[in-house]
């Protein structure tokens, strides 16, 4: 029997053939749709009221801040980094002095909120430490550089400072550009003196030099690498 031909005797032809190879392919299954990252809908299901801003942002009371970091723990989300602002020179007004910023992010669906938290000058906000483990050391360092206190910090010290540093660097009226740095027993540290130090090319104020820099204020040799490498 003649395969092109049917059973009622009349040809197919090409372009039956061709009708007829095409109503047999498979249909194609469209891909899913990439879940939204608006955050507009959790921001209202919290009860909170979005902040004007370039990032998906709410703004929190601090009372109210460990009921939403609670909330968003629950949905999946994780704490990524913690910052403080000064706002002491900023030209327009806001509501108070400092803000603390939370940055959560949802690992599976890409969302990402911050957390804007306002507060005046010796405020302190409730630590985020007992609902994310990754706030021990973000929150020292606003404590360190901003001067924030956190209720509830197992271990809330400085962490890039001097323990003896007076002030905090990141605030706007911290004393910038090559001027001594006044010490809580007296010292100065001298800045032209320091970087003299740290060369090796002299002592310095510091008292180091060269690669030990134990503070001995003398020569010292540094080490030489073993013939042939080390061992």
């Amino acid at each position: 029997m003649d395969p092109l031909k049917p059973i009622d005797g009349k040809p197919m032809g090409r372009e039956g053939v061709a009708q007829s190879s095409t109503s047999a392919a498979p249909a194609v299954t469209p891909a899913p749709a990439a879940p939204s990252r608006d955050v507009s809908p959790l921001i209202r299901e919290l009860g909170l009221t979005e902040d004007h801003a370039a990032e998906p942002t709410a703004l929190v009371t601090p009372d109210d801040l460990l009921r939403v970091a609670r909330a968003l723990r629950e949905r999946g989300f994780m704490l990524m980094d913690t910052v403080g602002l000064d706002y002491s020179t900023y030209p327009e007004r806001r509501p108070a002095r400092f803000a603390v910023l939370h940055n959560i992010y949802h690992p599976r669906d890409h969302r990402r909120l911050f957390l804007r938290v306002w507060l005046d000058d010796g405020q302190s906000l409730p630590s985020l430490y007992p609902v994310w483990r990754a706030a021990n050391y973000l929150e020292r360092e606003v404590y360190d550089l901003m001067g924030v206190t956190f209720t509830g910090h197992p271990d809330l010290r400085k962490v890039l400072t001097p323990d003896d540093l007076e002030g905090h660097p990141l605030r706007k009226d911290f004393p910038l550009g090559e001027t001594p740095t006044l010490f809580r027993d007296g010292r100065f540290l001298d800045p032209a003196a320091f970087r003299a130090g740290l060369t090796g090319q002299s002592s310095g104020l510091t008292g180091y030099r060269g690669e030990l820099r134990r503070g001995q204020g003398e020569d010292r040799l540094p080490p030489v690498m073993p013939e042939g490498g080390p061992k």
